[in-house]
């Protein structure tokens, strides 16, 4: 059990990224069509954010999807 559980990823709805940076849903929707919330993954018709990705992007500071990008390589 261990095992798989560091190997899984969690993945965030719009609003737990909104409750994590404080800022609603909607809020959320509008950074990530301007390109300055990371990439999100895209399931179906759902969208997310990986929670490590969220959480590193916070710790660089919320630099722009292009700079974050850049940066992570």
């Amino acid at each position: 059990m261990d095992e798989q559980r560091k190997h899984s990823c969690q993945l965030w709805d719009a609003k737990t990224v909104g409750q994590r940076l404080s800022l609603s849903k909607r809020q959320i929707f509008r950074l990530n069509s301007c390109g300055k919330l990371p990439a999100p993954v895209r399931i179906g018709g759902s969208v997310r954010w990986e929670q490590s990705t969220i959480e590193r992007w916070i710790g660089m500071g919320a630099p722009s999807r292009k700079d974050f990008e850049a940066l992570a390589d």
